[in-house]
């Protein structure tokens, strides 16, 4: 009887590296550092594309009538910034003050209007259930399809006959139909305004007036604040409506009134300094209110509300 015998020498045992191998890591790294390459880069092309107008506007708006012409673009001259910004506000009795004056009316009065109008309707679609609701709803995203400049000469013939061409009221009114408000407006109701919190409030014997008033309202305050933002930025811009409306250049909002100087440059060369310096002063309302008016978009205001 052979005993075979058989040497079995203990098994050496790896244990996976969980890291994956130094060429791989060197790879994803790269490739990870590219791809942030690749969009800061993209970043940047893009910032410079938003702030070169406003930079030329800048450097121009600092120059008199001659360098305006015989410097390069972004290049200063004698600074004449201040001098300029004198003959832009005293200029034929102080017009542009006026122009200036009719934009932030049209923009604050007509937006904030537009804004409450379209948060409590876009709540009351959220909230309530009525006959019709979501085909209504439907109806109001249809007009989001349908541009502004196409029911422009509609809403004059409504005005006419209505009698408030060439007044406040015919840039005022329409504005307060925001399509596109009331779909942001419901949307923040559906996420900010929780319904047990509406509930609760019923039963401590709260009226639906009261309720949104004193609960749903200041819950809404960041989807309030971004609706007039929009609005805002859109009735400060609005050029086309105030073209077809108005007649009295007293009534003017300040881009109408620069379009007008701007159409004399050609007869009136001295206009061209009054047109930049003017539009240098009508971007500041846009950059105020955006920086001010950012830290209302934060979410989390009801954070806590519903236990």
């Amino acid at each position: 009887m052979s005993t075979l015998t058989h040497d079995t020498a203990p098994a050496t045992r790896h244990e996976a590296d969980p890291r994956p191998p130094t060429h791989s890591r060197r790879r994803s790294s790269a490739g990870t550092l590219l791809s942030k390459g690749a969009v800061n880069g993209i970043l940047l092309v893009a910032a410079f594309y938003t702030l070169m107008p406003v930079s030329w506007l800048l450097f121009a708006a600092t120059k008199n009538h001659r360098d305006l012409f015989a410097t390069s673009g972004f290049a200063f001259g004698d600074f004449n910034l201040f001098a300029n910004l004198e003959r832009l506000f005293t200029f034929n009795d102080g017009i542009y003050l006026r122009w200036f004056g009719n934009s932030a009316l049209y923009s604050v009065v007509g937006s904030a209007a537009s804004t409450f109008l379209c948060v409590a309707t876009g709540y009351a679609f959220d909230k309530y259930d009525f006959k019709g609701k979501e085909k209504l709803f439907g109806l109001v995203l249809g007009g989001v399809l349908v541009p502004t400049t196409v029911i422009q000469l509609p809403m004059y013939l409504l005005a006419t006959k209505a009698g408030v061409v060439n007044t406040y009221w015919a840039l005022l009114l329409p504005a307060l139909v925001n399509p596109f408000g009331v779909y942001l407006a419901r949307v923040f109701s559906e996420g900010y305004v929780p319904n047990e919190v509406l509930e609760a409030a019923r039963v401590d014997g709260a009226g639906e007036l009261g309720m949104f008033a004193r609960i749903s309202l200041p819950m809404l305050a960041p989807g309030f604040m971004t609706i007039f933002l929009f609005s805002f930025t859109a009735s400060w811009n609005n050029f086309f409506g105030a073209l077809v409306m108005l007649n009295d250049d007293k009534l003017y909002p300040v881009n109408l009134g620069l379009f007008m100087w701007n159409s004399t440059t050609a007869q009136q060369p001295e206009f061209y300094s009054l047109v930049i310096t003017g539009s240098l002063v009508a971007v500041v309302p846009l950059i105020v209110a955006f920086v001010c008016l950012q830290r209302f978009w934060r979410s989390g205001l009801t954070a806590g509300a519903v236990k």
